[in-house]
């Protein structure tokens, strides 16, 4: 697995525990995992049916940070993406991962799109990677692996500029802010994008966080494919630095 960072497992002092939420209809299996994730100190834990309206009252009812999503319990594998969908557009801050054993291209694609943060092999995997998992989505990065993440890539046009707009045609992002979205697009880390752009690693977060604010979006996953979903590409414009 890429993208994994090494995470501290124990709970900083101050720090609030993260309030997962197990979505399953298999009751042997969802007790296990849950008792697995409370025997760990930096876990709030609850449980629901895997149904869109049982989670969102679970969300309604509950401070709720992560809610995993049990693949193999649902009734047809796009079963998930639906409820994934309902999840993301109802609360967009929550981070959504989906237990799966097996996938291909487009439900990769279609998963992430839905609002997915994590792709989460149980059979393969160990708890302390799911730990890992649950702490990478919750502190707004994605778990993926790389097969994974060259199907995104294959949807992303290669293009050096991108107008982001709205639903009118309208112009949303600055030029400069466009050129950031470009090239995160193209699978840049924000210290390749300072490189590129002659401008410092802070000065693009800066521009990442307005883009973030201007779009209501929270993750560069997110970014990747609200700009392949509602960008144009147009022809490559240099800005010179500090524009």
């Amino acid at each position: 697995m890429s993208l994994m960072r090494t995470l501290d497992a124990s709970l900083a002092e101050g720090e609030r525990p993260i309030e997962v939420l197990v979505a399953d209809s298999g009751p042997i299996q969802s007790k296990l995992l849950m008792g697995a994730l409370r025997r760990r100190p930096e876990f709030n834990v609850q449980s629901c049916r895997i149904e869109s309206e049982a989670i969102l009252i679970a969300i309604a009812g509950h401070p709720v940070d992560v809610v995993l999503l049990s693949q193999e319990r649902l009734a047809g594998r796009w079963d998930g993406v639906a409820i994934l969908r309902r999840i993301h557009l109802t609360h967009p801050r929550v981070s959504l991962i989906l237990l799966i054993d097996t996938y291909d291209r487009e439900f990769v694609v279609n998963a992430f799109r839905a609002g997915a943060t994590g792709l989460f092999h149980f059979s393969e995997s160990s708890l302390r990677a799911l730990c890992k998992c649950i702490h990478t989505v919750h502190h707004g990065q994605i778990w993926i692996n790389n097969e994974q993440l060259h199907f995104l890539l294959d949807v992303v046009a290669h293009t050096p500029t991108m107008r982001v707009v709205n639903a009118k045609g309208t112009q949303l992002l600055t030029p400069r802010e466009e050129q950031v979205v470009a090239l995160v697009a193209e699978g840049l880390t924000n210290k390749d994008i300072a490189c590129e752009l002659g401008l410092s690693e802070n000065t693009i977060k800066k521009y990442m966080f307005r883009v973030f604010d201007k779009l209501g979006i929270s993750s560069r996953v997110e970014l990747v494919l609200y700009a392949v979903s509602s960008g144009n590409t147009c022809p490559a414009e240099w800005l010179p630095v500090g524009g």
